[in-house]
Formats: C-alpha cells, structure tokens, sequence
C-alpha cells in the first residue's frame, strides 16, 4: 500500500522523536502501519541509537533552542557530522558567552569556536548529533517551511518557558525606549517606556513565541505581521525580570 520511499521518510521522522500521531497527520500514513514498522524495522545505526534526544541540562536546552530558531542553523560536514552555528552581534559580548556556555551545557564536550564575521559572531560547534537535537532543521527557510516542536521538545518548554523566551529575544529580539506625546492642559508632553520586541518571518516561530507569552501571562499584541511587541508596565516587568535586555 506504501512505497518504500514513503516508508524510509516517515520512520526518519519517527526516529527523530515525532508523535506517531503527528507522522501520521503529515504523510497521510495509518498510525497501525507506522507502528508495525517501527516494531519490524531492522536495528538503527549505532549514531541514531545513541542520539541525545532528551538533553539533562534542559534549562539551557530550552535557551539554545530558542536562540538556534532566532538566529541559527546546521550544516553537514563533507566527511561527517553537522556544525551548528548561531550569530551574535559584535555588539553584545554577553550573549556571545551565553551562547558558548548553553552549547557546552547541552553537548558536554564538543569544542565550541567562535568565527568572526563582518558585524557578528558565528558561536560554531561540530557534532555528529545537533540534527537529533535540533529536529526543527530541514532543507530551505524557516519562513518557508513548517517549524513545530516535536513532543519532547514541547515537554522542556513547558518546564522552562521563560529560558525559551529569553533564548528568542536575545537572538531575535529587543528591548528599548519607546515615546509618545500628550497634550495636558493645552501643554504637549513627551513619554517614554520601555517596549520589548520581537522580529520572525517564520508564522510557525512568532506563534510559538505568543503562545509562550500567553501560558506566561504575558500581554503582548502584534505590531505588524513579523513583529510581536511587549508593552504593558506589568508584562515589561515580567519580562524584565526574567529576560532582560542584551548586553
């Protein structure tokens, strides 16, 4: 009933720690014939049975993946293994350590390098296994392709969703001094607040960004269709206290 090719595609999937569920909705697959596979399905390569799906330091896990879906990718190496790489501006010599030190915590032991580039960093580190832990990687755009969490992953963000946010700003996003005027008693005055930004071409990014916020009572409202904005003096509070802005 299924070719072979359909086969080999939806147990990589599967292999990659998506939902039978969710295989099944994407392929048009029965679940009964995703699972007899899996159970008849000759052993995996040793590097896919010894893939770290499930990272131990999932704070920093939650933060990486929010700064690798802002700003990051995976290559293939020519020889074997993936380099993952994530730009940091030149101007935040901050976030540049804090993305160093959440690769070394969810990969203990890879190197990690920094190359430079004109305005920017890219934070480098080979590893055969990122596309394990990044299943999110894929030929193409993040903006023109679907990007959804597999089950695992939703589970770490739902135990670290402010690390997931945080991860996001600082790749994607901002906080700065926004003003408006207002006439009082027929005198113009000028005020200023702070607002936190949030830029994505991807639909699929900006929705999980929003619904994070939401489970996190977060008022935001969209400012156009690539950007999210934080306004209101008790979510920037929150934000505040959990974020920051990047330095």
């Amino acid at each position: 009933m299924y070719g072979m090719e359909a086969r080999r595609s939806a147990l990589e999937l599967v292999n990659q720690g998506h939902s039978l569920n969710s295989v099944s909705r994407r392929t048009g697959i029965s679940r009964a014939a995703l699972r007899a596979w899996r159970v008849r399905v000759e052993p995996l390569p040793r590097m896919a049975r010894e893939c770290p799906r499930k990272p131990t330091d999932r704070a920093n896990y939650a933060y990486l993946l929010g700064l690798y879906l802002g700003d990051g990718c995976i290559s293939s190496h020519p020889h074997g293994g993936n380099y993952l790489r994530i730009a940091c501006a030149d101007a935040w010599p901050g976030l540049i350590e804090l993305c160093r030190a959440a690769v070394v915590a969810v990969r203990p032991g890879v190197s990690v390098c920094v190359v430079q580039k004109q305005g920017c960093v890219m934070v480098t580190s080979y590893d055969r296994h990122w596309p394990c832990l990044f299943p999110q990687h894929g030929p193409g755009r993040e903006h023109e392709r679907s990007i959804a969490l597999v089950d695992w992953q939703q589970e770490i963000v739902e135990a670290h969703p402010w690390e997931l946010i945080r991860g996001l700003v600082h790749s994607d996003g901002c906080r700065n001094m926004n003003w408006t005027t207002r006439t009082v008693g027929g005198v113009t005055k000028r005020y200023e607040y702070p607002r936190y930004f949030f830029t994505n071409k991807s639909a699929d990014i900006l929705r999980l960004f929003t619904d994070t916020l939401d489970t996190l009572g977060v008022a935001w409202r969209k400012a156009n269709a690539q950007n999210i904005s934080v306004a209101r003096k008790a979510s920037v509070a929150l934000m505040d206290a959990h974020v920051g802005p990047k330095y």
